[in-house]
């Protein structure tokens, strides 16, 4: 979707995180196949990509050395270590993103949602999605078959520590029901979009409204 240069805006970042296996990636690309003015922040990660991923859709795949260098040069918005993997989010690219009215969409964990929040203040908006249950959250996990059993047993084992998170988010989502989970991050994505701060263009359309002879 065109920026509408008759409501200019800024745009806000939106960041889903959630244990692994309760639906985050799942619901992130819902959202961005069906609202065309949200992007997808895409993060650079040494890991080695999974089937079917490719360079600079689904990551930027760099080389332990690469990243060293863009963290020497505060190229990140935010970076972490997950899964004896590091991952970080360009700085660039978000900034312009926010600058020409778009929204960005961030699928990171805790660790990257608190330093996001703390790099662009005012402009993060913070989803946390929970499993329904950590029974239901195994079986997704084995059921995705993407992990060996040894991946996946850690995986479960460090979701305790990141569930504890919740707080620090602004919306909770329990994720029973795929669709019904959906609607509700769709509500909430909507709301975000429509505060006053974010809409550049309220404050002039006001005055002039103000001056207008009834």
């Amino acid at each position: 979707m065109a920026v509408d240069e008759t409501h200019p805006r800024r745009g806000l970042l939106l960041v889903i995180s959630s244990p692994s296996g309760a639906g985050k990636t799942s619901l992130s690309r819902r959202l961005i196949a069906e609202h065309p003015e949200l992007s997808l922040s895409v993060s650079c990660t040494t890991r080695a990509p999974r089937p079917g991923e490719q360079d600079g859709r689904e990551y930027h795949f760099v080389t332990p050395e690469r990243f060293d260098e863009l963290v020497r040069d505060q190229a990140f918005v935010e970076h972490a270590h997950v899964h004896e993997h590091r991952y970080g989010t360009p700085r660039g690219p978000v900034e312009q993103l926010l600058r020409d009215g778009r929204d960005v969409l961030f699928d990171i964990d805790w660790q990257g949602a608190m330093q996001t929040a703390a790099a662009m203040q005012g402009d993060v908006v913070r989803v946390f999605i929970l499993p329904p249950s950590m029974a239901e959250l195994s079986r997704r996990l084995h059921a995705r078959a993407q992990d060996a059993e040894d991946v996946i047993e850690r995986r479960l084992g460090r979701a305790a520590g990141e569930i504890r998170m919740w707080a620090e988010y602004d919306y909770v989502l329990v994720n029973q029901d795929f669709d019904e989970t959906y609607a509700e991050l769709v509500e909430i994505y909507r709301a975000e979009r429509l505060k006053r701060g974010r809409n550049l263009w309220l404050a002039p359309f006001v005055e002039k409204l103000l001056g207008e002879e009834p």
